[in-house]
């Protein structure tokens, strides 16, 4: 993606006065550095994202540096430091002299990890493991008045959700910048022809569907030595307490294109699905998913999501309106929308949105999209909702779902039986 010029970008960096709401955190104006100020960034989960994360905001722009970091495994710390200890070397990292500067006191271990980053002193805190902890390390991270990049989905569950958006309005009372890991609303193709349809390129908006449809992902087999704790904890992906399943940890991208698309979210998700695969290193989640959304206005959409190989695979999007039809991800009634030589030259939407997240923070504007991915969230989570229990089921009902899956302690010697999985006609979202 072409960097994107400076209206451009402000296209989507909603600017909205808030210097004097600015807290100051450890000494150092925790909400809007100064353009020359160092952004000194927090990693917590140092695994696959946290690393990717970490390169990219390295990329993003100059005067930065990583500068502590929080995982429970000492392995994720080593592997981190493997895999970053030359990249300032090279690059856009070098050209910006940026600074891998994680003294050995600031690299923290355990479930409470986060917490002593978010006092080491860092202006920019980055959440990056699984997302079952995501509403716990939003709601500290904002009452620590930090600027965040939260990867997606933020929550799992209706109380996990619930927690997502008071954060929302705390932060936005705080004036914090956030800016979540739904990173095609970074990406020109995207931004350019979402914008026209905005504007009516294909008329009223009638139908939409987005797939995400590939093969089988990861698991980690369990051994002896492996508690119950630690398994899961390993073999992330395939608990729905940690991951919230696929259709909310992965299908959200297109999910959350369709929510653009409309700047609304459904109201009403009727579903189904289940799973082929049997081998119990697999834990309890299902591998395909088939949902009817209703948004307002009698709009809807069709979303699909599977993860089985040897089958037809799409990860895409379409939508339908009374004068055309458009594929999001760069064209209006088969037209690009985007010249070939501006998408060629445009910078990568891992990296640009951590640009546009530092230039906010810069700039003494703001950025805040902790309420658009948490409605994508709990858009994913009604989809999901509907699946395992057979029944329609409505925004509200979901959002106030009490079912709580994050156990009330986390203890490796405690017993954590693997969920069973969750059949139709027989599934409670509700204790």
């Amino acid at each position: 993606m072409t960097t994107p010029t400076n209206a451009h970008r402000r296209d989507f960096i909603k600017a909205t006065a808030a210097a004097g709401l600015a807290t100051a955190v450890g000494g150092l104006p925790a909400v809007h550095a100064g353009s020359n100020e160092t952004i000194r960034v927090g990693l917590i989960g140092c695994g696959g994202r946290g690393s990717g994360a970490a390169k990219d905001v390295l990329s993003s722009a100059p005067n930065v540096e990583i500068y502590a970091i929080a995982d429970i495994w000492k392995e994720r710390h080593d592997r981190f430091f493997n895999e970053l200890k030359d990249f300032t070397s090279q690059g856009k990292a070098k050209e910006y002299g940026n600074r891998l500067n994680v003294s050995e006191e600031r690299r923290f271990l355990g479930f409470d990890a986060y917490k002593k980053v978010l006092d080491s002193g860092v202006n920019y805190v980055m959440l990056c493991t699984p997302p079952g902890f995501r509403p716990m390390h939003l709601e500290a991270a904002v009452k620590a008045g930090k600027n965040i990049f939260t990867e997606k989905p933020v929550a799992v569950d209706g109380p996990g959700i619930r927690k997502v958006y008071a954060a929302y309005e705390e932060a936005k009372q705080k004036g914090l910048n956030i800016v979540a890991g739904t990173q095609r609303r970074h990406q020109l193709p995207y931004v350019e022809t979402i914008k026209k349809l905005h504007e009516g390129a294909i008329g009223d908006i009638h139908f939409m569907r987005c797939y995400w449809n590939q093969g089988v992902l990861w698991k980690v087999d369990r051994t002896e030595k492996m508690s119950d704790l630690e398994w899961q904890l390993r073999n992330w992906y395939n608990f729905m307490w940690i991951c919230g399943d696929h259709i909310v940890e992965q299908h959200i991208h297109n999910i959350d294109v369709c929510n653009w698309v409309m700047n609304d979210h459904p109201i009403k998700a009727r579903g189904s699905g289940f799973r082929t695969r049997t081998d119990p290193n697999f834990g309890h989640i299902y591998d395909h998913f088939s949902i009817e959304y209703e948004y307002p206005k009698n709009v809807f959409m069709h979303s699909m999501c599977r993860q089985i190989s040897g089958c037809w695979d799409s990860v895409s999007e379409q939508v339908f309106g009374s004068n055309g039809h458009s594929d999001p991800a760069g064209s209006i009634n088969g037209k690009p929308t985007v010249a070939r030589e501006a998408v060629r030259k445009a910078q990568g939407p891992y990296v640009q949105e951590h640009t546009d997240l530092i230039e906010a923070i810069r700039s003494g504007k703001t950025v805040n999209e902790l309420k658009t991915v948490a409605d994508s969230t709990l858009t994913a989570i009604m989809g999901r909702m509907s699946a395992y229990s057979g029944k329609e089921v409505t925004w509200d009902a979901a959002l106030n779902s009490t079912l709580d899956t994050f156990p009330k302690v986390l203890d490796f010697n405690e017993k954590y039986p693997a969920p069973p999985v969750p059949i139709p006609g027989k599934y409670k979202f509700n204790t």
